[in-house]
């Protein structure tokens, strides 16, 4: 592990096929958008370290597919995880309806019952076809103790601080990451009062 990194992370981005998972990691990671981005494969995989709070944190980040006959593959990608992206697109209420058989698919799987997950609705850019309130998507993290905002992998709009207040939380989780940096004597600043984060994405209060 580099010396001024905290820790590693593995993040995972689920959710049903088309609703932008790729964009959103692009977006992210590369800072780029293609409107004609490929269905993904069985998994992509990108590495990107920030800096939260003046903590380094490298983020290995899993883009599974979100096709039924890819979700076989599945189970190992869930083994580890800190912190999932569940990502829906607010201009297809189909993909929200499905968000229940994804987190049942979380809670089969994970390995971790502290994980940090994160509601992203996406694709807000597209006006006039919205079929998924932001109040229902709220109403759905609240229910579910998830963190949520609204986010265009092709305006910006969201992204990076989707990813950085999942991390956020994640680190102030001290369980989910402490164990692979014992005897380091690493210590976080104290978590920040406010229950709404800087980006004005939800914060569940547990």
């Amino acid at each position: 592990m580099d010396d001024d990194v905290l820790t590693t992370l593995k993040i995972l981005i689920i959710g049903e096929s088309g609703v932008g998972k790729s964009s959103l990691l692009l977006r992210f990671t590369d800072d780029t958008f293609d409107p004609d981005q490929a269905a993904t494969i069985g998994v992509d995989f990108k590495v990107k370290t920030i800096a939260i709070d003046g903590n380094r944190a490298k983020l290995a980040i899993w883009d599974t597919a979100g096709q039924e006959r890819f979700r076989t593959l599945t189970p190992s990608y869930y083994r580890g995880a800190q912190g999932v992206i569940l990502v829906y697109d607010v201009t297809k209420r189909d993909t929200f309806s499905k968000l229940d058989n994804w987190l049942n698919e979380l809670e089969t799987y994970c390995t971790r019952n502290d994980l940090v997950k994160m509601l992203v609705g996406n694709k807000i850019d597209k006006v006039g076809v919205r079929e998924v309130d932001r109040n229902e998507g709220l109403k759905f993290a609240r229910k579910h103790s998830m963190l949520f905002i609204e986010a265009s992998a092709k305006t910006r709009d969201g992204v990076q601080c989707a990813f950085e207040e999942l991390v956020e939380k994640i680190l102030q989780t001290p369980g989910l990451w402490e164990s692979s940096i014992q005897g380091q004597g690493v210590r976080l600043s104290e978590e920040p009062e406010a229950a709404r984060g800087a980006c004005g994405g939800y914060c569940s209060l547990i």
